[in-house]
C-alpha cells in the first residue's frame, strides 16, 4: 500500500486541471474572523462577483458553517493515539474559493458551454483539455452538484431530477479553457442497461481523464456499489477524490461516524484515492472549494 504523503490543501480547479495550488494567503477558519481587514486584499475577486461578496457578508456563524461543514466535528477527528488516521480537513482559504469561483465564472473569455452528451466512449466529444468526471450512486447528487458549480454561468441547462437515474448518458461542459466537466450517469437503482460498457471503457480509455470525484452519500456511507466503483478507479490506476454530498441531512454524531470510517477505509484499502475527503451540502449547494 502506498504512502500518501504529506497532505496539501488544493482547490477544485487545482485538482481538475491535475496539479497542486500554493495560496498566498493562508487562513485557517480559527483567523479566518479574527482579521477583518484581510478581507480587503480580496477585492479584486469580490469587484467580478456580487454572489461572493454576499456569501462573505454572513453572520459569522453562518459563514463559517458554509466555508468550513466540517470544522464543527474537527476536534473530534483527531483523538490522541489515532495517528493511523493521518487526517487533515480541507480549509481552503477565501483567495482558494476566490480563485475557484473565477474559474467557474462565465465571461467572454472564459466561456462555459455544453458541448455533447454520449452513451458510448467512442461517441464522447474529441476535446483537447484536461477531464475530470463526476460519478456515485443514481440519487447522489452529481448534476445538482455540477449545478451549482455552474450557478455563475445559468445559460448552461444541467438537469436535475429526484427520481433516480435521470442521468442516463454521459454529459460533457466545457469550462472556458481550463478544463472539460463530465456528469456520468449514475450506477445502482435505475442505472442504464448499458452502464458498465459505457462507464467502465471511459474510466479506462479516455486519455485526457485527469481527476475522477466519487460522490457518497453522507446519509448512508460507502455502499455495495461504491466499493465496485472505488475498486474500478483502484485497478485503472485512476486519481479520485471521495466526496461526501448531502452533509445537512446528517446529524453531527452521524456526519462524524461516517467521515471516520470512509478516512479509515481511504487510509488502509485504497492506493489511488486523495487523502482528504470534500464535502457538499444539498441545500446550500456549496462544496468547499
Amino acid at each position: 500500500m502506498r504512502n500518501p504523503g504529506p497532505r496539501t490543501t488544493v482547490s477544485l480547479p487545482a485538482f481538475c486541471e491535475g496539479r497542486m495550488a500554493a495560496s498566498p494567503l493562508r487562513l485557517g477558519p480559527e483567523k479566518l474572523f479574527e482579521m477583518p481587514a484581510v478581507l480587503g486584499r480580496l477585492s479584486r475577486y469580490q469587484s467580478t462577483s456580487q454572489a461572493f461578496a454576499e456569501v462573505l457578508r454572513l453572520p459569522k456563524q453562518q459563514l463559517r458553517k458554509l466555508l468550513y461543514p466540517l470544522q464543527e466535528v474537527e476536534r473530534y477527528l483527531v483523538p490522541d493515539g489515532r495517528q493511523d488516521l493521518h487526517l487533515r480537513i480541507f480549509n481552503p482559504s477565501l483567495e482558494d474559493i476566490a480563485r475557484a469561483e473565477s474559474v467557474f465564472k462565465a465571461t467572454e473569455r472564459n466561456r462555459i458551454d455544453y458541448v455533447s452528451s454520449a452513451i458510448r466512449k467512442d461517441h464522447a466529444p474529441d476535446l483537447p483539455r484536461p477531464e475530470v468526471c463526476f460519478i456515485g450512486r443514481s440519487n447522489v447528487g452529481k448534476s445538482s452538484l455540477i449545478k451549482a458549480l455552474f450557478s455563475l454561468a445559468p445559460e448552461v441547462e444541467v438537469r436535475i431530477s429526484k427520481t433516480p437515474g435521470h442521468t442516463k448518458k454521459m454529459n460533457f461542459f466545457k469550462v472556458g479553457k481550463h478544463f472539460t466537466v463530465v456528469d456520468m450517469p449514475g450506477y445502482g437503482y435505475r442505472a442504464p442497461e448499458d452502464f458498465a460498457d459505457m462507464v467502465e471503457t471511459y474510466l479506462k480509455e479516455r486519455s485526457n481523464l485527469r481527476r475522477t470525484f466519487l460522490l457518497v452519500d453522507s446519509v448512508v456511507g460507502i455502499q455495495k456499489t461504491d466499493n465496485i466503483a472505488i475498486e474500478m478507479c483502484e485497478e485503472f490506476a485512476l486519481p479520485y477524490v471521495i466526496v461526501l454530498t448531502k452533509i445537512d441531512k446528517s446529524s453531527k454524531g452521524h456526519l462524524l461516524k461516517q467521515v471516520l470510517e470512509i478516512q479509515k477505509y481511504v487510509n488502509t484499502k485504497t492506493q489511488g484515492c486523495f487523502p482528504q475527503l470534500f464535502a457538499v451540502s444539498h441545500t446550500q449547494k456549496m462544496l468547499e472549494c
